[in-house]
């Protein structure tokens, strides 16, 4: 979904787990489908957790904990890492999750999430865990994340961050233009270069 970015202020969903990859996110049998309807991913995020073989809601899982909500999920160290499907992104969009902060992304998984205008913000382990801690303490623990100042603020305890992304990346995200949305907007541009540099 294609969103401009400025500041954005929410409670979390709190992941402490390491490792999470893409089959965990969105396992491989929805693969197949041959929609790329938010809504399906989102239903699907997480699917083998949030859901019992029998098809009941696993109470034990954060997703089906009504204690916790907002758009910004919080995952432990190495968040994505596997496969290099899209659709794993997909689904993390898909269920309204704008912004994931972790320690550590797999690259590939990290660059589908920024094309697919969610935010990963890669902090340092220390912050992580006092994200973790804060809301594990009071699920309504509000984060910042100011994309303009490339900063992410824990409310609970006032500390911040800063975070790296690429430029390119940045000004995308905060004028809501995907690769094509950006090539057309300068399409004048691209004409010109291509007449100068014959």
């Amino acid at each position: 979904m294609k969103q401009k970015f400025n500041i954005i202020t929410s409670t979390c969903v709190p992941l402490p787990l390491e490792n999470v990859d893409t089959d965990q996110i969105i396992p491989a049998r929805f693969l197949k489908a041959t929609t790329k309807d938010e809504s399906f991913f989102g239903d699907n995020l997480f699917r083998d957790w949030r859901y019992q073989a029998d098809g009941k809601l696993n109470k034990d899982f954060v997703l089906n904990n009504p204690a916790y909500s907002g758009c910004i999920l919080v995952a432990g160290k190495n968040f994505g890492s596997g496969s290099s499907r899209e659709h794993a992104a997909w689904a993390i969009a898909g269920y309204g999750f704008r912004v994931v902060i972790s320690s550590f992304f797999a690259d590939i998984h990290k660059n589908n999430e920024l094309n697919n205008f969610v935010l990963p913000v890669q902090v340092s382990e220390a912050f992580l865990a006092e994200l973790f801690q804060s809301i594990q303490d009071d699920p309504k623990t509000l984060v910042e994340v100011n994309l303009p100042d490339q900063t992410v603020t824990n409310q609970a305890t006032g500390r911040s961050e800063h975070f790296d992304i690429n430029g390119y990346k940045k000004h995308c995200l905060m004028n809501g233009l995907d690769d094509i949305d950006f090539l057309v907007q300068n399409k004048e541009k691209t004409e010109l270069w291509e007449q100068q540099n014959k």
